[in-house]
């Protein structure tokens, strides 16, 4: 008391020097967060850039990485047959050429009995139009009078029409060109395709023997061996399954088309195969091709409206319950990803690139399935 303090007051003890120099020492896991986080910026900006690059060097070099694709993905398909065959004792390379004459044999012979029936079809088109259009006619009839309508009252409303100039029109390349490319290109491509196929095929285990050769460690070296193995056997299931489900639906389809009374139900058939391989997109476009072929082969509106609704029935059966229930939900890819798969092989390779959008699609996902660090990403791929 007698030194003027209160004795409520308590004695607060004075900073040491030592004191001090803790409290000044800087924090060494705050230092480490801090400097994370300016490193985590420029990897995702080296990491977009990248991805830019990636997706430039794919579409202005679609001539050189589509037929690698295609023939490293009919070398997926493939290779469970090729193996069956070297445990029947024959060598590699002669069933690697085995299996590509059979393949090329049975895509001519469908090829050249489907051609003729395709090429008439083709021929016939423009009066198809006509004849459909003229069938169509009754259920147009009200909208044409309310079309007629508005064209009237817009003409009386218009006092001063523009003088009509002369509109040069430029040529330019066809249809089937900017869909699949010119005749020549789509040659040089097939032949590079099957020439690159024999040698994967031939090859066999050669690239992946290369790649034990370069591991250091033997754990590496088995983690490589199993991941490789279990990689190509998921997609070659997936690829052979779906084929496989495919071909039953265009047998489906032309069976359907044939009770119904359809010309050329085998034409039907095998398109019903083809398109089935770009989802949505090709059901849709042939949806409206059976449309138009079912208006000219009967004059019965409802005959002919029957023809594009048994497909649909079809097509939806199969996505909806069928593929689901034989691929498992391992292997079945999520809708939205389908979608944007489409879209963006569709920019970047065009039709090519919308059929090998889901293929590409399922075999992403099944290497992410097996590699621990890509695993959210095949889950987010999936359903």
């Amino acid at each position: 008391m007698s030194n003027g303090t209160s004795a409520f007051e308590p004695d607060v003890p004075e900073p040491t020097p030592a004191a001090d120099q803790a409290d000044a020492q800087p924090d060494i896991g705050k230092l480490g967060e801090a400097l994370r986080e300016r490193l985590e910026i420029p990897s995702v900006a080296i990491t977009g850039l990248f991805i830019l690059a990636l997706f430039y060097t794919l579409y202005f070099a679609k001539a050189f990485f589509l037929p690698i694709v295609l023939a490293v993905l009919l070398d997926f398909l493939l290779s469970p047959l090729i193996r069956g065959l070297k445990r029947a004792r024959i060598p590699e390379p002669v069933s690697a050429a085995l299996v590509i004459i059979a393949l090329l044999g049975t895509a001519g012979f469908a090829g050249y009995g489907l051609i003729g029936p395709a090429k008439e079809w083709a021929g016939r088109l423009p009066a198809s139009m006509r004849e459909a259009e003229a069938r169509l006619s009754k259920l147009r009839r009200p909208v044409e009078q309310v079309s007629k309508t508005a064209e009237q009252v817009e003409e009386a409303t218009t006092m001063d029409k523009p003088e009509k100039t002369q509109e040069v029109v430029v040529k330019g390349p066809s249809l089937t060109e900017r869909l699949f490319g010119t005749t020549q290109t789509i040659v040089a491509s097939m032949v590079e395709v099957i020439i690159l196929l024999y040698f994967l095929l031939a090859a066999g285990d050669l690239f992946l023997q290369k790649l034990i050769k370069v591991l250091p460690q033997f754990r590496d070296k088995k983690k490589a061996v199993t991941i490789a193995r279990e990689t190509e056997a998921s997609i070659s299931t997936y690829l052979v399954t779906v084929t496989l489900m495919n071909v039953g639906l265009g047998i489906t389809v032309a069976l359907a088309m044939f009770l119904l009374g359809m010309p050329n139900p085998l034409l039907w058939g095998a398109m019903a195969a083809v398109v089935e391989f770009v989802p949505y997109l090709g059901a849709t476009a042939l949806v409206a091709v059976l449309s138009l072929a079912g208006l000219v082969a009967f004059e019965q509106v409802g005959h002919a409206l029957l023809v594009p609704a048994t497909y649909l029935g079809v097509n939806i059966l199969q996505s909806q319950f069928i593929y689901p229930l034989v691929l498992g939900h391992r292997l079945t890819l999520n809708p939205v990803a389908i979608l944007v798969g489409l879209v963006f092989w569709w920019w970047i390779w065009g039709v090519p690139g919308a059929f090998l959008a889901v293929p590409l699609l399922a075999t992403f996902k099944i290497f992410c399935d097996h590699i621990e660090a890509l695993a959210p990403i095949g889950e987010f791929l999936g359903t």
